[in-house]
């Protein structure tokens, strides 16, 4: 089975004559809400982020505004929403995932017009609750809220805030004019990747598609996705407006240990392997993130010397996307521009992506050797390969 693409699109039932009917979507996303990572020092993330990523702190709670348990700060740029939450106090349930999994993403919040019926559709159909919806409260509004579990500790929270005017949610105070702030002119998440175990990835495809009404929008094998040393698998899923895609990957079998592999050893267990961030000009973005010291994979010359003739013409000078080390890959619909960071802390986990689509609806199978050549490169001197 070798990649391909489907249309994002809800399952279809058929008329008494046999004809295909499109379903209703029974959860409409309007897109990613936040994503709240959880942080041993979230002031020191919070300045990671602005410095580094040029996003701006809007938002702040904690011991101030009532907050007792833990100190959340929110930066953003462009749609892009980060929360960053750290405890107060060691022993709760926030000072257990980081014990347990270094700064990582346990919230995905998909903004819907209803988080009941969210939760009702979902969990009916086999979802596990973490929180039945909730109304959250304060002068500007209100919110309400619900969540789900999802693969390993990372949960999805559904978010109404259709009635609500606050910087972020109700608890939270609004900061303004952040001086540390840098834009680098990131837009929005163009997907997220989960990493799962061995055999799992469709077991959590099916979750996408039976639980949450996803379908299948690209899928990669071990033979799309393989070095002469390791190998994975991955399964793209869509909501039905094709706002929403989560690749799921999977390890598969090679020589030594795939990226995949590294990922749940050190994480542990199943979780957020990346998230890809959106861009309408790469080569100033990329090169502003170079300037604030966000590190890149190292791509070598050899990736670029028949560039042109595999891609066709680009509007990029070839010379400026060697120099900053930008992948590109073209599918029937145009092409794509890609750049991957390296980990942003110390465990080899979570990692960002920068992405640029000019047409392209792909996720750059072109580039899967060059890709993960460059992260055997990095496991190979953190004696991980």
């Amino acid at each position: 089975m070798r990649a391909s693409t489907q249309p994002a699109s809800a399952p279809s039932s058929s008329d008494a004559a046999g004809t295909a009917l499109p379903s209703a979507d029974f959860l409409p996303l309007k897109g990613t809400d936040h994503v709240e990572f959880y942080v041993g020092n979230a002031r020191q993330a919070a300045y990671f982020y602005r410095a580094a990523f040029g996003m701006s702190l809007v938002a702040y709670a904690g011991p101030e505004t009532g907050q007792r348990d833990r100190a959340s700060y929110v930066v953003q740029q462009g749609k892009i929403r980060f929360v960053l939450t750290t405890p107060l106090r060691s022993g709760d349930a926030v000072a257990d995932h980081v014990h347990r999994h270094g700064d990582a993403v346990r919230v995905i919040a998909l903004w819907v017009d209803d988080a009941r019926s969210a939760w009702l559709e979902t969990t009916h159909r086999g979802a596990s609750s973490v929180a039945a919806p909730e109304i959250f409260s304060d002068e500007h509004g209100q919110v309400v809220l619900s969540s789900i579990r999802t693969y390993g500790d990372t949960i999805h929270t559904f978010v109404d805030r259709g009635a609500y005017s606050g910087p972020f949610l109700p608890g939270f105070r609004a900061v303004e004019n952040d001086p540390v702030a840098r834009p680098v002119g990131l837009l929005h998440i163009d997907h997220m990747v989960g990493n799962v175990g061995w055999n799992e990835m469709d077991k959590w495809v099916n979750f996408y598609s039976n639980v949450m009404g996803f379908s299948l929008y690209q899928h990669f094998d071990d033979k799309d996705i393989s070095t002469e040393y390791s190998a994975l698998m991955s399964k793209v899923m869509a909501n039905g407006n094709g706002y929403v895609k989560f690749p799921i990957n999977e390890p598969a079998k090679g020589k030594r240990k795939s990226q995949i592999e590294e990922y749940l050893e050190f994480y542990p267990g199943p979780g957020v392997q990346h998230i890809a961030l959106a861009t309408k000009d790469i080569l100033h973005s990329v090169r502003k993130l170079h300037e604030q010291g966000v590190e890149f994979l190292h791509v070598p010359h050899t990736y670029y010397t028949d560039l042109q003739e595999r891609v066709g013409k680009i509007d990029e000078p070839i010379d400026e996307l060697e120099k900053l080390g930008i992948l590109v890959d073209r599918d029937e619909e145009g092409y794509m521009l890609q750049i991957f960071t390296r980990p942003v802390e110390d465990r080899p986990t979570v990692f960002f992506e920068i992405i640029q689509r000019k047409g392209s609806r792909s996720f750059g199978k072109g580039n899967f050797k060059a890709l993960f050549e460059a992260i055997e490169r990095e496991q190979q001197a953190r004696g991980n390969l």
